[in-house]
C-alpha cells in the first residue's frame, strides 16, 4: 500500500484526520521534480503544536521562495496514527508532496525543547532514515538540527549529520547552495562534503569533534578534527528588515495551541534575567521597522483570515516605538474585527496600558511573570520588578476592567528556602486584599502558574544544581496549602518533567543511548498522558548513568562544559561574572538603557575575546 492508498484508507480512523491532509490554505506544495534540492521541515511534536511554531514558516517560505529548492513539511503524528503507520509499513512522509522523508536531500528537524528528544529519534526511526549518522552513506538524507536546543545538541549529536547554531535565515541559503552543488556532482564523499560545510559559519558538525572523559565523569576536552572551529560561532541576522517575513503562513485545518498569526516586532532581549536562555542567545536586540510591520501586519490578516494578530517578542513593550505602533494597528484592525494581542509584557503599569488599549475587539485575561516573591531572589536572578510594582500593575488592571489575572512564578531557585515560596503565598495574599489600590479587589480571579527552575545552557545559571524532587514537592505542598483562598488557582508544571528538562539540558554524548532506548518504549514526552519518568529512570540505569549526577550537581568554574565548543553570542567569562554576581544578590543594568555590560553579544563594543580565541 502507497501512502497516498493507506491515507484514503485509514484517515477516517484516526483522531483529527485533519492533521494529515496537507491541503492547508497557504500551503506551497511545490513539485520535487521541478527543485534542484528537496527539503522537508520536520517539527517533532504534534501538528497542532508544530504549526504554531513561527521559526518553521519563516524558513519554510524562505526555501520556497527560491525558484532552485522547495520545502515540504512534517510534524510527528499522533499516537493512533503511528500504529496503523507501523502497521502498515507506512513511513513518515511530507504533508504536502507525500513523499516518504528518507526521498528528501535535507531533513530538517526543530530542536524547541527537551521533552521532544525522544519524539527526533522516533521521527527518524518512522521515517526510516539510518537513526545513527555514522550508519548513513552518500544515497541518505542530511539530517540537520536547529533551534534553541541547538545550544546544546549533545545528548543528540550522534542524529545529525550537522546542525544550524543561531538564527537560520541567511545560513539555510549557503547550506542549500553547498548541497546543490555537492548534489550535482553526484552526492559522492559525504564526510568531505561535512568537512566543507564546517567552515560555513554557523554550522555545527558533531562528527568533526572528539570528546574526552575524566575518570570521574566530567570532560576532560572536546576536540576539533580535520580543521573544523573552535568555538562554533552562532548565525545572526543583523538587520530583520533585509529578510523575509512569513506573510502567507499555511493555515491549520485543525485547531493549533496559538490560534492566530504571529507577528515578530523585535529579536533578542537584554533585561538580564540569569534563568532564561533566550535572553542570552537572541542578543542583541534588533527591532524591525514600524511602518514595515504595520505592512506586515495588514498582509497576515488578508492571507490567513485569522481574528487575533499578536504581536510576537521576548518583551513586546521594550519595541521602541511600542505606542505608535499599538494604536495605529489596534485602529485599523478594530475595523476588520481583528484582535491584537501583546503575549509577552513586564509587570509593570504601562504594559497593562499598552494591553488596554488592544481591549477593543476581544477581552481576554491578563498575564504577569513576576517570578519570585522574594526580593532577594528577584535581584539574585536579575529580575528588576518589586512587589510594589506588581501591586500596582495589578490595581492599574482593576481600573482598566480585568477581573482574571495569571501569575507565573518558579520555584527551585539556587539559594531558594521556604520562606522565599511562602513569600510567593502571601504576595497573591496581598494582590486579592490590595489589588484595587489598597481596596480589596471585588470578583478578580487569579491563576498561579508554577514552573520549577531549569539550568540552561548559555545562562549565568548553567553552573548551578537543579533542585531534587523532594524538595520540589515541599514547596509544592507549601503552595497548595498556603493559596487556599477564594478566587485563586493553583497549577503546577510537573516536576518529574522539569526533571528531565535538567537531565537533557545539561547533558553530553553518553546520553543519546538513554534517549534511543525511552523513544522505544514509548513518545510525545511534552504530553502528560505519554510522560513516563519512570521508563526514563530505567534507560539512564541501563545506560550506567544518573539523573542527579546531571541536573543536581554544581559545575566549578574551571569545568569544562558539555557545550564549551559552541559560541552562542555571549562570552563565558560574562555568564561566570553573571553567576557570581547572583550568589551576591546584585543587579546587572539593561544595558538598552544604561552602560554596556560587556556580555560579548557586540564585540565592536566589548571587545570581548570569545571561547577558544587568541588574544590580538
Amino acid at each position: 500500500m502507497d501512502i497516498r492508498g493507506f491515507l484514503r484508507h485509514e484517515l477516517a480512523g484516526v483522531s483529527r484526520p485533519g492533521r494529515y491532509l496537507g491541503i492547508e490554505v497557504n500551503a506551497r506544495r511545490k513539485p520535487m521534480s521541478d527543485a534542484g534540492v528537496n527539503c522537508v521541515l520536520v517539527y517533532p511534536d504534534a501538528y497542532e503544536i508544530g504549526m504554531s511554531h513561527l521559526g518553521l514558516f519563516i524558513l519554510y517560505e524562505e526555501i520556497n521562495e527560491r525558484e532552485d529548492a522547495m520545502a515540504d513539511r512534517a510534524y510527528l503524528p499522533w499516537v493512533d496514527m503511528q500504529e496503523r503507520m507501523v502497521a502498515r509499513g507506512i513511513p513518515l512522509f511530507g504533508l504536502e508532496s507525500r513523499a516518504p522523508l528518507r526521498d528528501f536531500d535535507l531533513v530538517g528537524i526543530t530542536l524547541q525543547h527537551e521533552l521532544t528528544y525522544a519524539n527526533v529519534a522516533r521521527a527518524l526511526d518512522l521515517a526510516r532514515v539510518p537513526l545513527l549518522a555514522t550508519e548513513r552513506d552518500d544515497a541518505c538524507s542530511l539530517v540537520v538540527g536547529g533551534g534553541p536546543g541547538a545550544c546544546n545538541p549533545e545528548p543528540l549529536a550522534g542524529l545529525f549529520d550537522l546542525l544550524v547554531i543561531g538564527e537560520g535565515e541567511e545560513v539555510v541559503h549557503e547550506l542549500l547552495d553547498a548541497v546543490k552543488e555537492w548534489k550535482a556532482a553526484g552526492k559522492r564523499g559525504r564526510a568531505a562534503f561535512l568537512r566543507a560545510c564546517a567552515s560555513i559559519q554557523g554550522i555545527y558538525v558533531p562528527s568533526l569533534y572528539r570528546v574526552r572523559y575524566r575518570a570521574d565523569g566530567r570532560l576532560e576536552s572536546i576536540e576539533p578534527e580535520r580543521g573544523a572551529p573552535l568555538p562554533v560561532r552562532k548565525r545572526r541576522v543583523e538587520d530583520l528588515d533585509a529578510w523575509r517575513y512569513p506573510r502567507r503562513p499555511p493555515v491549520p485545518l485543525v485547531e493549533s495551541v496559538h490560534d492566530r498569526c504571529s507577528l515578530e516586532i523585535f529579536r533578542g532581549c537584554t533585561r538580564g534575567c540569569r534563568f532564561c536562555q533566550a535572553g542570552m542567545i537572541y542578543r542583541p536586540v534588533r527591532e524591525r521597522g514600524e511602518e514595515l510591520l504595520k505592512r506586515w501586519g495588514r498582509e497576515l490578516v488578508e492571507n490567513t483570515g485569522c481574528d487575533e494578530l499578536t504581536l510576537a517578542s521576548l518583551n513586546s513593550a521594550d519595541y521602541g516605538r511600542i505606542s505608535s505602533l499599538v494604536d495605529d494597528l489596534a485602529r485599523e484592525m478594530e475595523s476588520r474585527r481583528v484582535a491584537v494581542s501583546l503575549p509577552s509584557l513586564r509587570t509593570d503599569t504601562f504594559s497593562v496600558e499598552l494591553a488596554s488599549r488592544l481591549r477593543r475587539v476581544k477581552r481576554t485575561g491578563l498575564t504577569l511573570a513576576p517570578e519570585t516573591a522574594s526580593e532577594r531572589l528577584r535581584r539574585a536572578v536579575n529580575k528588576g520588578v518589586s512587589d510594589e510594582d506588581l501591586l500596582q500593575a495589578v490595581s492599574s488592571a482593576y481600573r482598566e476592567g480585568w477581573r482574571k489575572l495569571k501569575l507565573y512564578f518558579m520555584v527551585g531557585f539556587p539559594g531558594e528556602e521556604e520562606e522565599d515560596v511562602e513569600a510567593i503565598c502571601g504576595l497573591v495574599r496581598r494582590i486579592m486584599r490590595e489589588g484595587n489600590d489598597g481596596s480589596p479587589a471585588k470578583g478578580l480571579q487569579i491563576s498561579v502558574s508554577v514552573s520549577t527552575f531549569v539550568p540552561k545552557p548559555h545562562t549565568p545559571l548553567q553552573w548551578a544544581g537543579q533542585m531534587p524532587l523532594p524538595e520540589v514537592a515541599r514547596r509544592h505542598f507549601i503552595l497548595k496549602e498556603g493559596l487556599r483562598m477564594r478566587g485563586v488557582t493553583l497549577r503546577w508544571h510537573a516536576r518529574e518533567m522539569s526533571r528531565l528538562e535538567g537531565v537533557l539540558s545539561r547533558g553530553d554524548r553518553r546520553l543519546l543511548p538513554v534517549v534511543l532506548e525511552a523513544a522505544r518504549h514509548g513518545c510525545l514526552d511534552g504530553w502528560s498522558e505519554f510522560f513516563s519518568w519512570e521508563r526514563w529512570e530505567r534507560a539512564l540505569d541501563a545506560a550506567g548513568l544518573e539523573a542527579a549526577w546531571y541536573a543536581e550537581r554544581e559545575r566549578d568554574g574551571d569545568e569544562v562544559l558539555p557545550w564549551d565548543h559552541i559560541h552562542a553570542g555571549v562570552d563565558k567569562a560574562f555568564l561566570w561574572e553573571e553567576y557570581e554576581r547572583a550568589k551576591r544578590g546584585e543587579e546587572t543594568q539593561d544595558c538598552r538603557f544604561g552602560a554596556c555590560a560587556g556580555c560579548g553579544a557586540c564585540p565592536e563594543k566589548t571587545g570581548r575575546r570569545g571561547l577558544g580565541e587568541e588574544a590580538g
